[in-house]
């Protein structure tokens, strides 16, 4: 094939997109359509609780215009790391709402469901064999971690949506995959070279991020041999040489070398020239294939349970002293906690100062507050709810009436922008699993489910 053409919707499922440009699009004549449905961005929590941090209503409303496009056109629809996090309670929800849909636009399709969630027991066999390393500053995995892991699931590559196109499926929805994973499998599956297939799929994951002025939104790409052709729909929008080289960069520790499962996207002999006021054109990439094939693992665990409460002040009096006075308020709330038979242990406290370091903290301290009024998040993360519901309460307490010197107040310190002021969050979790592991084929641990959906 000369010419593979794939339009993604937005960078991810939920995040809304203009309905005309998915219109306009269509009528360039795709030959895939496709949208990335999550990532490890919003944190750790939502793979371990199982949760989509994008609504049930926007992500049915994008998948809703998708579906009747692709079944119209009789093209494929690919969806990567399915309801946000790729685990299996993600995928079968994103599975139900495709059939919720069908059903109510009398839509057929053949449908797969490609799974990541790892079993702890074919993992620990793999670290027994030595063929999982750790990534960035990790540790060795153990089988401890493992078996505290709530959830853990693999980065598939390619291979298991180009299985998935092979057994004739127009509707895949993928659990945690890379994230040009799914658009460079198909464009490899149709003749075109890795090179170009996977800097496509670097384009295209975050829809419209490789335009100016961004917003969720649609891009349209022509990949050829040697070359990919970087446009917007929508008619507000325009790629531009700068916009596309500058979204080439993220979300890699090399700005120019990108791991994937399989090989490396080298990206340092790139050129970027405009072919009109509003497309792109690159070439020079190149794909050297790895002499291993690795799937990264990703995988949290529960560290406890959260609790917050939100405050502020503009009492210029208390902004002027405000260190010693968050000193004198984690003493008293140790000190009260204690006598509620709750110690140090059972609790970690932070309280977070915005118009001082609520960003950056101790990455940028700050000596002097130019603010005339400062907010507060104060978290608590206790070993159990009830831990953390109980000692938010005291710190908020404490944070509202304290004494200090100078003080003229005689009631509250604080300004509680909510009621109730005491937010209960639930479970937390942290990312414990970055590791890669090699595993015997890129299919092994991604088995796939087909049915045929009716409406």
């Amino acid at each position: 094939m000369n010419e593979f053409r794939m339009l993604s919707t937005s960078g991810i499922l939920g995040y809304g997109f203009a309905e005309e440009s998915l219109k306009i699009g269509m009528t360039w004549e795709p030959h895939v359509i496709g949208c990335d449905g999550g990532s490890t961005d919003p944190g750790p929590y939502y793979l371990g609780a199982g949760k989509s941090f994008t609504s049930r209503l926007s992500v049915k409303r994008d998948l809703r215009l998708m579906l009747l496009a692709a079944v119209a056109a009789r093209i494929p629809c690919i969806i990567g790391t399915s309801g946000g996090a790729g685990g299996e309670p993600h995928l079968q929800d994103t599975a139900a709402l495709v059939r919720e849909i069908a059903r109510e636009e009398g839509l057929s399709f053949k449908m797969a469901l490609i799974h990541s969630e790892q079993p702890k027991d074919w993992l620990l066999d793999r670290i027994a064999e030595e063929r999982v390393r750790p990534l960035g500053k990790m540790p060795p995995l153990d089988p401890a971690t493992v078996a505290r892991a709530e959830r853990i699931v693999g980065m598939m590559g390619p291979e298991p949506f180009a299985r998935a196109l092979d057994e004739g499926a127009q509707v895949i929805l993928a659990g945690r995959s890379s994230d040009p994973a799914q658009w460079a499998a198909p464009a490899m599956r149709a003749g075109i070279p890795p090179a170009p297939a996977w800097y496509a799929g670097k384009m295209l994951e975050c829809g419209a991020e490789p335009t100016v002025p961004k917003e969720p939104d649609n891009i349209f790409l022509r990949v050829r041999d040697d070359h990919i052709v970087c446009e917007p729909p929508n008619p507000i929008r325009r790629s531009t040489p700068l916009a596309v080289a500058n979204f080439a960069l993220h979300e890699n520790a090399s700005p120019i070398h990108h791991t994937e499962p399989g090989g490396l996207l080298d990206t340092s002999a790139c050129t970027f020239e405009a072919v009109s006021d509003r497309a792109v054109r690159v070439g020079g990439m190149t794909w050297t294939p790895a002499s291993t094939y690795t799937v990264k693992l990703e995988g949290v665990e529960r560290v406890g349970y959260r609790a917050i409460t939100i405050c502020g002040t503009r009492d210029p009096v208390l902004i002027g002293q405000i260190e010693g006075y968050l000193a004198t308020h984690r003493d008293k709330v140790a000190a009260k906690a204690a006598s509620f038979g709750v110690p140090p242990s059972d609790y970690t406290m932070v309280v977070r100062t915005y118009g001082k370091d609520g960003v950056m903290a101790a990455w940028e301290p700050q000596t002097a507050i130019t603010s005339h009024e400062l907010g507060f998040v104060i978290e608590i993360v206790g070993k159990t709810q009830d831990i953390a519901n109980a000692v938010v309460a005291m710190a908020r307490t404490s944070m509202l009436h304290a004494d200090f010197p100078g003080r003229l107040c005689k009631e509250g310190n604080m300004a509680f922008p909510f009621s109730p002021s005491d937010i209960e969050l639930g479970p937390m979790y942290r990312f414990s699993i970055f590791h890669v592991v090699a595993p015997n084929d890129p299919y092994e641990m991604f088995p796939i489910e087909y049915e045929t959906v009716r409406g």
